[in-house]
This record gives structure tokens, C-alpha cells and sequence, in this order.
């Protein structure tokens, strides 16, 4: 899979250290994948869940969130936020999903 904006993710590790190398490996083994649809994407990630045109992913032991839309077909994944547990559950996010 190809991965757009992980710039998203990039500025977040400069701020949240701990994230740093979890989202090193979710990028890793998100460049590798070759996910058809969200049962592939389970398989790899079995925490992954979708709200509307979103895929969430857990990052770093269920303490950050990494939102992203996945385009099948193109095979790319558009990383749209990260963000902390905290700012996840205040629920910002859905509306871009």
C-alpha cells in the first residue's frame, strides 16, 4: 500500500516521542500490505475498526489512534490525524469521516 500524508504522522512523533516507533512499524507493515478490504486489513491489524469512510487504527498499545481513508482499489492509505486516546474519545474526528 502506498501511504499519503504520512507528514500527519511524522509531526505527531515530534511531539508524542512514545508514538514515535509504533508508528514507524504501522508504516512499515502498512507498505507491505496488499489489503483487498477490511477483513485483510483485520488480519494484519486485529484492532483496526471503521466509522464511516475511516479506518481506525490503535497506535502504540491503544494509546493513540491513527485515522486514515483506504482506497482499495488504488491501494493507498490517506492518513488523516493522529491523535492522543483522549482526543480521540472527544470525538472531533468523525466529521471528516
Amino acid at each position: 500500500m502506498l501511504i499519503a500524508n504520512y507528514e500527519i504522522a511524522e509531526r505527531f512523533a515530534k511531539k508524542h516521542a512514545r508514538a514515535r516507533s509504533s508508528l514507524a512499524t504501522w508504516r512499515d507493515v502498512t507498505l507491505k500490505a496488499t489489503w483487498k478490504n477490511f477483513d485483510d486489513v483485520r488480519k494484519t491489524f486485529r484492532t483496526a475498526d471503521i466509522f464511516g469512510d475511516c479506518t481506525i487504527f490503535d497506535i502504540g498499545g491503544n494509546n493513540y489512534r491513527l485515522i486514515a481513508k483506504i482506497d482499495y482499489e488504488a491501494e493507498q492509505v490517506s492518513i488523516k490525524t493522529v491523535m492522543t486516546h483522549a482526543e480521540y474519545d472527544r470525538e472531533k474526528w468523525k466529521s471528516d469521516c
